[in-house]
């Protein structure tokens, strides 16, 4: 045996045992996620049967070149079911130059609770936590909703969610679930649609059942107005505004409550240029969180939050490297380019992975009845093919980040018409 061959085997090795330890934390999540499911259900027949003092509430709505969208958005929140004397809906126009306003005005004259906020001349366009940050100044209720431009949240979504932040006085904020309006207009809405449903139920339900954490979305959340007060508003330099918030959440010694049947519906890339844009934001703005808080971690007053910023970082770079290394070696052993010398059933460990990941799908799947034969064989594919995408961009933002170090600049999802009637199930 030579000694390139015991460095390449003990390589490999570590890649494997990095990458069991990653599946297996990840299905002790999809296990966990399933006590929530189950849990969840109770709490919402609970929640039904019980009556509620509900507070003021403002739904803040950034909205930059959305005539697309508005409308539909707008009107779905006039219809959510919440005391109407109570609710405010302020759609921040943030320096559009579409038809935006003219649309929101429209709306605010056939219903009073919907109010316009423009974002100062020369102000606008700089972002969503820029905006968000504007239109705080404007409110005076005790509690925010967020809600992305393209969302149509389900008519309870907002009081299910506001209804746990009276009940627990130790939440901040409270998160609900998005599903994919247009999860059937292509190949690759098909493939997030599955990857939003298994990322929600084992990254939020698994992981809130587990270790009482969860991470703000960018929409579909209520917060305390005081909280977003006291920590100072949302971070102008975040790309993913939301997980920054949310570890300032935790550290200001509140918690955050992931609950699946407050639901909204959101558009999602259809073209894999914009689906890379957008991942690329969101790499990159985890890069920037993981490094404004990294060196604090061993000071963290939650010691779950510091292993789960951790275990970010790792999903993130760790895996990632794991995959590539494994990926490049599993490659060049089949080549016969070189041997892996030491012994072990690595072929049967790939299987099983393989079948692991399947089944984790599928039982994510079930909570929403979409564990069907046809998204079976797309889990299939996504498994060679889309998830092996986000090496790609793993690299590509990492190039961007620290060897170009270009500047973060926001930049908004495309938005597309979606048809009347369009079934949300």
């Amino acid at each position: 045996m030579t000694l390139l061959e015991v460095d390449l085997s003990a390589l490999f090795v570590v890649a494997v045992i990095l990458i069991w330890f990653m599946i297996g934390y990840q299905f002790l999540l999809t296990v966990f996620g399933y006590i929530n499911f189950l849990r969840s259900a109770r709490e919402r027949r609970d929640v039904d049967g019980m009556s509620f003092d509900y507070p003021t509430c403002t739904i803040l709505i950034p909205a930059h070149n959305e005539e697309l969208v508005i409308r539909r958005t707008v009107e779905s929140m006039c219809r959510l079911v919440y005391p109407r004397d109570r609710l405010k809906i302020m759609v921040i126009n943030d320096g559009s130059k579409d038809r935006t306003r003219e649309i929101i005005l429209e709306l605010a004259a056939q219903d009073d609770r919907v109010v316009l906020f423009d974002v100062p001349q020369g102000q606008g366009g700089k972002g969503k936590s820029r905006a968000l940050n504007l239109g705080i100044r404007q409110v005076d209720s005790e509690i925010i909703a967020i809600y992305d431009a393209d969302n149509t949240p389900e008519p309870d979504a907002l009081r299910y969610l506001v209804a746990q932040l009276i009940l627990h006085p130790d939440l901040g904020a409270v998160l609900g679930k998005f599903r994919t309006v247009n999860k059937n207009a292509t190949l690759l809405t098909r493939f997030i649609n599955i990857e939003t449903l298994g990322f929600q139920s084992m990254l939020q339900a698994g992981r809130w059942q587990m270790h009482h954490i969860a991470t703000l979305p960018g929409t579909n959340f209520v917060m305390r107005s005081a909280l977003i007060a006291e920590l100072g508003g949302w971070d102008e330099e975040a790309l993913t505004e939301d997980s920054e918030l949310s570890i300032r959440i935790y550290e200001h010694g509140f918690r955050i409550k992931y609950i699946p049947y407050a639901v909204t519906f959101e558009q999602e890339p259809q073209e894999w240029a914009v689906w890379i844009r957008q991942r690329m934001r969101w790499v990159r703005g985890n890069n920037y969180v993981i490094g404004k808080f990294f060196r604090h971690i061993p000071y963290f007053k939650n010691r779950r939050l510091a292993f789960d910023l951790l275990y970010t970082l790792a999903l993130y770079y760790v895996f990632f490297a794991a995959i590539v290394i494994s990926d490049l070696l599993f490659i060049v052993s089949a080549l016969n380019l070189v041997s892996i010398a030491l012994p072990g059933p690595y072929t049967a460990v790939w299987v099983l992975a393989f079948f692991l990941f399947l089944g984790e799908m599928l039982v994510t799947l079930s909570y929403d009845r979409e564990d069907t034969l046809s998204n079976l064989g797309l889990a299939v594919l996504m498994y060679f093919t889309y998830c092996q995408l986000w090496m790609y961009i793993v690299i590509k933002a990492w190039w961007s980040d620290y060897v170009r170090r270009e500047k973060r600049v926001w930049a908004k999802t495309e938005r597309f018409v979606v048809a009347e009637g369009t079934k949300k199930q």
